[in-house]
């Protein structure tokens, strides 16, 4: 699948029960704006004050093309999820999902972004995964899967709309459709893999090579990451007056530029090829 996980001590996804196991409010759009709300914004309110909202109809469509391995599901079996579909928004900052959560729907990101992670006793966040558009959040399919709780937490990083297929729909397209079965089972097992490449850099990888990989995932097309040392000292697994020492230096050295707030990265070959060290 073309969806985007992005794996480091590697968004926050909701999986949150919008609705009670059975209860028919995902058909009845009252409800489905009620739910919305909840998540953090109405599903009828205009983006940004411009653009219109979409209607149900344009937001089954946009999901369909976001995914587009739902169109192997058989016309009955696609009837069902595009039935029971409902589409949860999340305004940036949003706990979407606390430790130990009953994960109530399978979710899709559509677009923004979400972090999931733990917290030591300590008090200190440690990064697991970020997904993005197109992709999908293996501990809540894990956690779907095997019956079980949500084992992190779970955050939004920016404004996040998200698909969610209720878990009585899951279920039931688990047990009965090839193509779903196909679908799930396929972006999971390849998001797991990720976290076994995770792993290795958080047992393995030195520092310095999981901030300069950090940083260039962060960064936009013009080499700016908008991140504060804080932040990237959390993504890292490490505290921010070392994360700072060492991007001075990377500053000094040329590679970089410091900005408030953000990194611009200066010397992109140089940083890449920290980032492998």
């Amino acid at each position: 699948m073309a969806g985007t996980l992005i794996v480091f001590v590697v968004s926050r996804c909701y999986a949150g029960p919008l609705h009670p196991v059975g209860d028919p409010g995902h058909t009845n759009p009252a409800r489905r704006e009620e739910n919305a709300t909840r998540a953090g914004r109405s599903t009828r309110r205009h983006g940004r004050g411009t653009t219109p909202a979409m209607t149900d109809a344009q937001k089954v469509e946009r999901w369909i093309d976001r995914f587009p391995l739902l169109q192997a599901l058989s016309p009955a079996h696609l009837q069902i999820a595009r039935g029971t579909v409902h589409f949860p928004v999340l305004d940036a900052g949003a706990i979407a999902y606390e430790l130990n959560g009953e994960c109530a729907n399978y979710l899709m990101c559509l677009e923004g972004r979400t972090r999931i992670f733990r917290m030591s006793e300590g008090g200190r966040e440690v990064l697991i995964y970020k997904v993005g558009p197109g992709g999908t959040c293996p501990l809540t399919t894990q956690c779907l899967l095997s019956g079980g709780t949500f084992p992190a937490q779970s955050v939004a990083e920016e404004r996040t709309e998200l698909a969610a297929l209720p878990v009585g729909t899951f279920q039931h397209l688990i047990g009965d459709s090839a193509a779903f079965r196909r679908f799930v089972m396929d972006d999971y097992t390849r998001l797991m893999s990720g976290l076994f490449t995770l792993i290795d850099e958080v047992a393995f990888a030195p520092l310095k090579q999981r901030l300069a990989q950090r940083l260039l995932a962060e960064a936009d097309p013009r080499g700016v990451a908008a991140v504060t040392h804080q932040k990237l000292a959390d993504d890292v697994g490490s505290v921010r007056e070392v994360v700072s020492r060492i991007l001075a230096q990377w500053a000094e050295a040329g590679l970089i530029e410091l900005r408030r707030g953000a990194v611009e990265i200066v010397d992109r070959t140089r940083l890449e090829a920290a980032g492998r060290r």
